[in-house]
């Protein structure tokens, strides 16, 4: 199968670890910022396959993680109101808020639906003309354009019943906070591949060359994450520094300009708060004022929810690379997948999550 076997192949991947362990001469400590590539490394045990002195950490690039108590709160009270339907994607529903999730709430009677798309959302809205139908849209760049058309569209048929609560977060000011903060261990970057589709690496040329720090844009198979840990060793090693496409197959270096473009249209940059790691500026994106009639938050005026972070969770050190999952007290103790205490363990791209599917019985 082209660009799947490929990528996957044992001895191919063994020839990569090799080589890394051939040009590797000092410790380096590298993070991927994609929770796919995360989840991808613990399920195929990339690091154990690495020298001791290559060490892997996971970033904030699981956008379900991410994703702030406050908006989970801001759902939950909406999907509470008379005659919604919240849809979702179905990795939000467990995720914790102050008090409840969504699918806690929805055993409770809230209309609350799965769905696969932002669309789907919007055609309920078109079949439903007495409900109002509220799509909870979070994620990266990688799914913001989706959510842009399903506005855009909404726009065009003046629909009047469908709004979006919108929590989109960008990777690159969230690089730019990690290397800022006074306890950043990251000398490498993986950079996310889904992400850079849409966006490209332009923005990460800025961010390389202010910190002195290679950033390889890699791919989630097994192959392309070596390559792109080989990639950014060999810049380390000789001292460079400089934006590197591993994942040339799908990224190019502007990326889906009709996507971004749609995304410029639909998106104003604004500050974001994220989960466990605080205010970071022009992180997020939010409906522009043009679209402020299908803005959820100002419609069923749940703006100013701001519930404060649990403090036993220690997803903040998790996601910026200060902590690995088994290191955490609560690990597999009295945060589990059916108990979790904070979003890393919930969701299907979280840390937390791929650490209990894979490592739970080792100590790591």
């Amino acid at each position: 199968m082209k660009f799947v076997d490929e990528y996957r192949d044992p001895e191919t991947v063994k020839k990569w670890a090799q080589a890394i362990a051939g040009i590797t001469t000092q410790p380096w400590t590298i993070m991927e910022v994609c929770g796919g590539q995360t989840h991808s490394i613990i399920k195929h045990g990339l690091d154990q396959l690495l020298p001791a002195n290559i060490n892997l950490v996971h970033g904030p690039g699981c956008p379900v993680c991410v994703t702030p108590i406050a908006y989970i709160d801001k759902a939950l009270a909406t999907a509470q109101q008379d005659n919604v339907i919240l849809c979702s994607f179905g990795d939000m529903l467990r995720v914790p808020g102050s008090q409840d999730d969504l699918l806690s709430l929805k055993s409770q009677g809230a209309d609350i639906r799965i769905v696969y798309s932002p669309l789907d959302a919007l055609n309920l809205a078109s079949d439903n003309p007495g409900k109002q139908i509220v799509f909870f849209a979070v994620g990266f760049e990688t799914t913001a354009p989706t959510c842009a058309l399903a506005i855009y569209q909404a726009k065009q048929r003046a629909l009047t019943n469908f709004y979006m609560l919108v929590c989109h977060v960008r990777v690159p000011p969230v690089m730019r906070a990690l290397l800022d903060a006074p306890d950043n261990t990251v000398q490498g970057f993986l950079g996310a591949g889904h992400v850079c589709s849409i966006m490209g690496y332009h923005e990460y040329h800025a961010i390389s060359e202010q910190y002195k720090i290679p950033i390889v844009i890699t791919g989630f198979e097994p192959v392309d994450i070596l390559q792109g840990i080989y990639q950014c060793i060999q810049q380390l090693e000789a001292k460079t520094y400089r934006v590197e496409n591993q994942f040339k197959r799908v990224v190019t270096e502007q990326g889906n300009i009709t996507a971004q473009q749609l995304m410029q249209q639909v998106y104003i940059t604004v500050d974001r708060q994220w989960r466990g790691m605080g205010n970071i500026v022009n992180s997020g994106l939010a409906l522009s004022p043009e679209y402020d009639a299908w803005n959820a938050e100002k419609h069923f005026s749940v703006a100013d929810i701001q519930p404060d972070e649990p403090k036993e969770c220690r997803s903040g050190e998790i996601l910026k690379g200060l902590m690995k999952p088994a290191q955490c007290p609560a690990f597999n103790t009295t945060c589990t997948p059916e108990h979790p205490l904070g979003a890393t363990m919930v969701s299907s791209e979280g840390a937390c999550a791929a650490y209990y599917r894979y490592r739970r019985y080792q100590n790591d």
